[in-house]
């Protein structure tokens, strides 16, 4: 079986993880200490829904990579014990 075929998708998303939450971190060191409030601008309103939804949208991938990496070490274990080791 040829596992990379799975690997490099995972790794991918991976990848796409990591960049969200880098761009996650870098857009909150731009962040005003200032609470939202029903006076607050529609720029700053903006901010903090995109803020929300990258938030959002990193925990869901964090979780879908973190059990495809799961079943991806689960089915390499599982091949290995019927099969012996890859090659």
């Amino acid at each position: 079986m040829a596992l990379w075929i799975y690997v490099v998708p995972w790794a991918i998303l991976a990848l796409v993880v990591l960049g969200m939450a880098i761009y996650r971190n870098l857009l909150g060191i731009h962040e005003n200490p200032v609470h939202v409030s029903p006076t607050a601008g529609m720029t700053e309103v903006k901010a903090f829904r995109k803020e929300d939804l990258i938030e959002r949208w990193g925990q869901r991938l964090t979780v879908i990579t973190i059990v495809y990496g799961f079943v991806l070490a689960i089915v390499y274990l599982l091949e290995v014990t019927e099969n012996g080791p890859l090659r």
